[in-house]
């Protein structure tokens, strides 16, 4: 099972839509971005892996907004 299939699975079940996910890839076409929006990642990042950047990321993705 493919990482879009994955998280198309997780984003459909009420009980686990609520887990974030930033697709973390080596494809970095334009295309493949919106791929993994449309298939419900939260964030897309390439490799090789920037870890300052992702940091940023996710904790972008864990802080509560208010």
């Amino acid at each position: 099972m493919g990482g879009w299939e994955v998280t198309r699975l997780l984003k459909a079940d009420e009980s686990t839509r609520h887990i974030r996910i930033i697709a973390l890839t080596a494809h970095a076409w334009v295309t493949d971005r919106e791929k993994a929006i449309e298939a419900g990642c939260d964030d897309y990042d390439t490799k090789p892996v920037e870890f300052g950047r992702l940091s940023e990321k996710i904790e972008s993705l864990l802080t509560v907004k208010k």
